[in-house]
């Protein structure tokens, strides 16, 4: 019940605390939220999308311009897909293949391909900026590093 009550507060953008700061997220697990961006940002039949889209995550962690929890880097506003920590999850098969690699992800496991990426988008779409170094292509997104 107060997993629903603190979801709705924060769809609603409120505290449940009324004035006191509670971080919309504290109510998820960091394997939680990863299986979340897991699920919606990869092809959810693809671990190896997953494992890229989790290897981000930590990337973007560990990097001192982004939160430093997995929670606060999938929560940001405008990075990952709409919804992203609140929407329903309903592909059971997927659901449990995106939870097994966040799990690998948490206990250290990265997508070599990755390297230091911190920024994907999905595959076939293109943009004319050079700063963009493409690293890898896998689950339906094109991974790169900002140079």
């Amino acid at each position: 019940m107060f997993r629903a009550l603190a979801l709705a507060a924060v769809v609603a953008g409120t505290s449940l605390l009324g004035g006191c700061a509670l971080s919309p997220f504290s109510f998820l697990s960091p394997t939680e939220c990863m299986t979340r961006v897991m699920y919606f940002e990869s092809n959810r039949s693809s671990a190896e999308g997953m494992l890229a889209v989790g290897t981000v995550v930590m990337n973007r962690m560990h990097d001192p311009k982004f939160p430093n929890s997995v929670c606060g880097v999938v929560g940001q506003r405008n990075q990952f897909a709409p919804g992203v920590l609140y929407k329903p999850m309903k592909e059971g098969r997927s659901l449990a293949l995106a939870r097994q690699v966040a799990e690998q992800v948490l206990a250290g496991a990265r997508h070599p391909g990755v390297q230091g990426a911190k920024f994907f988008h999905t595959q076939g779409y293109s943009f004319p900026y050079t700063n963009m170094h493409y690293v890898l292509n896998a689950g339906g997104n094109s991974f790169y590093e900002k140079r």
